[in-house]
């Protein structure tokens, strides 16, 4: 979300530039451009798919409940799926190069897989730990997704730099999108390793 705009703007410039290569004599705006996308309304509507996964997020768990699946299992199944989706965002690039929007929508839809996420892996904290450390199991999380944020905020900007140096932004986005696509699946695994069940910490 943090790159997207900057995404849709250098995708514009490639519409822009390639538009007006093939047509020298074109004096207008840039947005009447056939492909020429308004970033503003691009992020406006992901962000409106995102809220789906919001709801989603805790209707496909409880859905499994009720269906007789063990809650811990229900769960990482729900969460398995959701980590599937981010996946669509590794032919965002590709799909940006045929239609703008089609990069827009799968954009949307892992970002409404993460919100679903989201909505799981917080429910993990409540589901593993007494009351009285919940809140303090969630601060914890909470500050390490800040400092992951930073690092890698940082990471992304030191990529596109170099790749815009190297006029090949795209190439740069399709790593970008390649990590965080991913993470999701290997933020799964590394879960499902540490803690094969979902039970009650005890504390001390």
């Amino acid at each position: 979300m943090f790159w997207l705009p900057g995404f849709l703007g250098s995708e514009n410039g490639r519409t822009v530039a390639a538009f007006k290569a093939a047509n020298p004599g074109f004096a207008g705006v840039n947005a009447d451009i056939p492909g020429y996308i308004s970033w503003q309304f691009a992020v406006a509507v992901v962000y409106t798919i995102s809220t789906v996964g919001s709801i989603g997020g805790g209707w496909l768990p409880k859905k499994f409940i009720s269906g007789g699946m063990d809650p811990s299992k229900a769960r990482k199944l729900s969460m398995f799926i959701f980590a599937l989706f981010p996946l669509t965002v590794l032919f965002a690039s590709r799909l940006g190069a045929i239609n703008i929007w089609y990069a827009v929508l799968t954009i949307g839809v892992a970002c409404a897989a993460h919100q679903a996420w989201s909505a799981n892996i917080f429910t993990t904290v409540s589901d593993m730990f007494p009351k009285k450390a919940i809140g303090s199991v969630t601060g914890i999380g909470g500050m390490a997704g800040g400092i992951g944020g930073i690092l890698i905020a940082r990471a992304a900007g030191l990529l596109l730099a170099h790749y815009t140096a190297l006029n090949k932004i795209e190439i740069g986005y399709g790593i970008l999108f390649m990590v965080c696509s991913s993470g999701y699946i290997v933020a799964w695994v590394v879960m499902h390793l540490l803690v094969p069940k979902f039970s009650l910490v005890k504390l001390d």
